[in-house]
């Protein structure tokens, strides 16, 4: 596995288990048997309603508590300061841990500073190795910066071949803030495994277009954190530190960005 470090000394896998959509026992088999398969980063949100499960999946895996980069969110029911506190505690309690190493707000909201706050105060108690944002660009972004009392060391947000947010990363990074991409696979909104280019450098390394589409970003630094609950593909999509694209195929791949978003709810923020 190879990692970025966040500013504030904190390494972050480059790619981990997304967890949207998994549910009950389907959930605990798919990370126990990530991890045991090299999964180092589970990533989860009070929203997906399974905490609990990928708290057992992590105890059913037999890694050590520290070897793991555990992430959670906090959403909108959690709409206080002292709600938020409250969350956190339960997150804590539902993972089965006695810290989180990233804790993000989910999404922008009314009360995202009263928020923010208890997670900086989660970070600063050491609940918490990193604290961030998700969903997070334009216009909010650029509120929420103005107003923040400490910078958010992650910026989790849609990210993929058809939608590459190639300025938006530059923006984060003289900020010092790490990019992570959600749905970096499209979500199978968008034919991947048809597509001409990513097809023809996969044949060149002998990988399929989806590990192209993830070396593409994890090549740019941006950690990913694909869903799957197949072990051939859970196993694909850790393969990407054998090959290194060059600049002519990074450019090839640049061809393909569509600039537009492909869930119609981020439009809302």
């Amino acid at each position: 596995m190879e990692y970025i470090t966040l500013y504030n000394k904190v390494k972050m896998p480059l790619v981990g288990l997304g967890t949207w959509d998994l549910r009950g026992q389907e959930c605990i088999d798919s990370v126990s048997q990530a991890i045991q398969l090299g999964y180092r980063l589970i990533d989860t949100a009070q929203m997906y309603g399974n905490e609990k499960e990928v708290g057992i999946g992590i105890q059913q895996s037999g890694i050590a508590r520290e070897e793991l980069f555990i992430t959670t969110k906090i959403y909108g029911n959690s709409n206080s300061y002292l709600k938020t506190k409250k969350a956190i505690q339960q997150s804590l309690k539902n993972l089965q841990v006695e810290y989180m190493d990233l804790l993000l707000l989910h999404e922008p909201y009314t009360q995202e500073q009263e928020m923010y706050k208890a997670l900086v105060e989660a970070y600063q108690e050491g609940l918490v190795r990193a604290i961030g944002i998700s969903n997070y660009h334009g216009r909010r972004f650029e509120s929420f910066m103005k107003n923040c009392s400490m910078i958010p060391m992650v910026n989790q947000v849609e990210c993929h071949v058809f939608f590459q947010k190639e300025k938006f990363q530059q923006e984060l990074n003289k900020k010092n803030i790490a990019m992570q991409a959600w749905s970096p696979l499209a979500q199978a909104q968008k034919n991947i495994a048809g597509n001409p280019i990513l097809q023809k450098i996969a044949n060149k390394y002998h990988k399929t277009p989806h590990q192209i589409a993830l070396k593409f970003l994890v090549q740019r630094n941006i950690s990913v954190v694909p869903k799957s609950k197949h072990i051939h593909r859970l196993k694909e999509n850790l393969q990407l530190f054998d090959f290194h694209l060059t600049p002519q195929e990074m450019e090839e791949i640049k061809s393909i960005d569509e600039d537009r978003t492909l869930f119609a709810w981020t439009e809302m923020f």
